[in-house]
């Protein structure tokens, strides 16, 4: 019979929890199965015959996701996990695990349609990416879990998200109420995305003591953001001075996403939207990578993907039929 060998990466693990203490989740595979299993620091090695390498690595990413969506797992887990897998009832199938980007509090956040994956793979590759393209398709949220699944890995000391005030003009000093009290309702989609995927407490903190900042814009004037993950939200109300001035905020070990759609331009009519112009600057720029969303990456209710063709036939001249 053949004999392979198959090495997981352990991403987002607590290993401790994942093997149990001395290795009694182990157990129950080693039982079933004469593959061996090694652990070498983030990685689990499996080596045997081809069908029970494979049975095995599944079992292990199911231990993975049932740990990282539970905070638990323990032997009786384990040995139900090895029997639903043998039936064929698999909780996360391979293509699912490959592009899973962070396990939530409430479940796993993934990239689901084909340009999400390319999204994830980009983000992965360059230190600077754009993603363009219509409401609901995933560009913000995403960002933010990839942002957030770095600081968990501790690949990044801090995360950083800014978005543009353009309804209050930026200096937000005609409205009522403290500085967080007028900023709020123009971040709000950012603490919403942050609150799906850290316990309240543990934002709470990272909020409190920087690690994770929450600022307009032109506030970010005049940082060098070290060892960060900085992200621009709705990109297209940035001036061409102000894309500018965020990109050269990057420090080392840093990296940079921008969001935004350009169809939904905020800016007053003279005025050029950095977004679009940087498409042209940077086009060929190593390091840097746009990735382009379309209606058909719609991930929000079903109604959503309708409502951006009626507004795209109405905008180009269409009746109302």
């Amino acid at each position: 019979m053949t004999r392979i060998e198959k090495t997981l990466n352990l991403e987002n693990v607590d290993l401790l929890n994942l093997l149990g203490f001395n290795d009694v989740n182990l157990k129950p595979i080693e039982e079933r199965f004469s593959s061996t299993v090694t652990v070498r620091g983030d990685k689990v090695i499996i080596k045997g015959i081809i069908d029970e390498v494979s049975s095995v690595e599944k079992i292990f990413k199911e231990m993975i996701y049932v740990l990282n969506t539970t905070g638990k797992l323990d032997r009786k887990d384990v040995e139900t996990i090895i029997e639903l897998t043998q039936e064929g009832k698999e909780i996360v199938s391979d293509g699912d695990y490959d592009n899973i980007v962070l396990y939530s509090k409430k479940d796993v956040i993934k990239a689901k349609t084909p340009t999400q994956v390319t999204y994830f793979q980009s983000v992965r590759k360059n230190d600077i990416c754009f993603a363009i393209g219509p409401a609901g398709t995933g560009k913000t949220y995403l960002a933010v879990a990839f942002a957030v699944a770095a600081l968990k890995k501790g690949i990044v000391q801090r995360i950083v998200l800014a978005r543009p005030a353009v309804e209050a003009g930026e200096s937000l000093g005609f409205l009522p109420g403290d500085f967080r009290e007028k900023i709020d309702p123009y971040l709000r989609p950012l603490y919403d995305a942050l609150q799906d995927m850290l316990p309240s407490e543990q934002l709470r903190k990272y909020m409190e003591s920087g690690i994770i900042e929450i600022v307009p814009l032109a506030y970010m004037r005049g940082r060098t953001l070290n060892n960060a993950y900085v992200i621009l939200d709705e990109a297209q109300n940035s001036t061409t001075t102000q894309m500018k001035m965020f990109l050269t905020r990057l420090g080392p070990n840093s990296k940079a996403i921008i969001t935004g759609d350009i169809t939904q331009i905020d800016l007053p009519a003279k005025v050029t939207s950095g977004l679009v112009q940087v498409q042209e600057i940077l086009d060929n720029v190593d390091g840097v990578d746009f990735i382009y969303f379309n209606k058909g990456d719609v991930v929000r209710h079903k109604l959503v993907k309708d409502i951006i063709d009626a507004y795209d036939h109405y905008n180009n001249g269409g009746s109302k039929g």
